[in-house]
């Protein structure tokens, strides 16, 4: 084993604070990565505080992981020293299951690996994230960064981006889709930027009018007020495809009647009992919902060559390790435009006690 620097919570609303991990000897098909940006997400807060009431303390957050091959076990055959490469939210999976076979690696019926707080599946022992300096993955969960993709803003398309890539795939978006993305934030200024680039044509929907020229900048059509009853009522019918990016408990009836015949809308935000929904606004034009998470090894590469080969970035604001607590502070205030990411060599040249 090999110890690293960290920065991590010790219990449920503290700060992230620097410590010590270790990374585990290398495996036959493991890879060990130097990590040179790491993006912060709403689930790395969520973790911290035990939101979700699952944390195991130690928690050291981080699942948006850009960085450099330093070695490999004798089995590797895919990455090499010197590689730039990526890790998402998972580490393993069973690898033996139809959601695994298929590519679905975060379906895995017998339960995925996340990158932290999760459980090794051969020791048990926890998993640590990538507010690190460093990281063992196995070969298969590691992936790779083309040349043509800025390796500062790769770390936020291993969450956000893929969140919203795999339903805009799924569901066929591309030339001609009239899709509309609920909300602006960190998967919502994805999503609109992906179904842009994939040829649809994308409203906005949010409750602040003062989004509206972020909106456009980031390539979207038209933008609707949610809160504007005449506009919503005026829009009844008009997409094909809706993307919910809302990441609390809300009412979807008021979206759902915006669909039109054969419209899908897909919750990728709240991870809660939604409230009542009206069967009658399904029945009418064969209207469906459904909700998506994350995405397999084999959609999270193509959306890494499909972002390098179309220029698609998130907005991303750099931050110093040691500034973590009050970028969290921000991120939960909504006062970030987009992503943070972390510099991780401000973290080399942290002093750890």
């Amino acid at each position: 084993m090999t110890t690293c620097k960290a920065y991590g919570a010790c219990e449920a609303h503290a700060d992230l604070t620097p410590m010590h991990i270790e990374r585990r000897a290398l495996r036959a098909d493991d890879v060990a990565i130097a990590i040179d940006y790491c993006g912060i997400c709403h689930s790395d807060a969520h973790a911290v505080n035990n939101d979700w009431g699952s944390t195991v303390y130690p928690c050291v957050p981080g699942h948006e992981i850009v960085g450099h091959v330093t070695a490999v076990g004798p089995q590797v055959t895919r990455h090499k020293v010197g590689d730039r490469v990526a890790v998402g939210c998972m580490v393993d999976s069973c690898q033996d299951c139809p959601s695994c076979d298929d590519g679905h690696e975060q379906n895995c019926s017998k339960g995925l690996t996340a990158t932290y707080n999760g459980k090794d599946r051969h020791t048990g022992a926890l998993t640590h994230g990538g507010y690190s300096e460093g990281i063992v993955v196995r070969e298969k969960f590691v992936l790779r960064v083309p040349d043509a993709l800025d390796m500062k803003f790769a770390g936020p398309l291993l969450c956000a981006g893929i969140t919203v890539w795999t339903p805009l795939r799924r569901h066929g978006v591309g030339k001609g889709s009239k899709v509309a993305v609920i909300g602006l934030g960190g998967l919502g200024h994805m999503a609109v930027k992906l179904a842009v680039a994939l040829g649809a044509e994308v409203t906005v929907i949010t409750t602040s009018a003062g989004k509206a020229d972020d909106a456009r900048a980031l390539g979207a059509a038209d933008v609707l007020l949610s809160k504007d009853p005449k506009a919503m009522q005026a829009a009844a019918n008009r997409f094909d495809f809706i993307l919910d990016t809302i990441p609390t408990k809300h009412n979807v009836n008021p979206y759902l009647m915006l669909l039109g015949r054969d419209g899908v809308l897909v919750l990728v935000g709240a991870l809660e009992p939604l409230e009542p929904i009206h069967g009658a606004l399904l029945v009418m034009n064969n209207r469906s919902i459904s909700g998506s998470l994350i995405g397999g090894l084999p959609a999270t590469q193509e959306l890494l060559d499909f972002c390098a080969e179309h220029n698609v970035l998130p907005n991303c604001e750099m931050v110093d390790v040691r500034d973590i607590n009050s970028a969290f502070q921000r991120m939960q205030a909504n006062d970030v435009k987009y992503r943070f990411v972390i510099d991780m060599a401000s973290l080399r040249e942290t002093a750890v006690g």
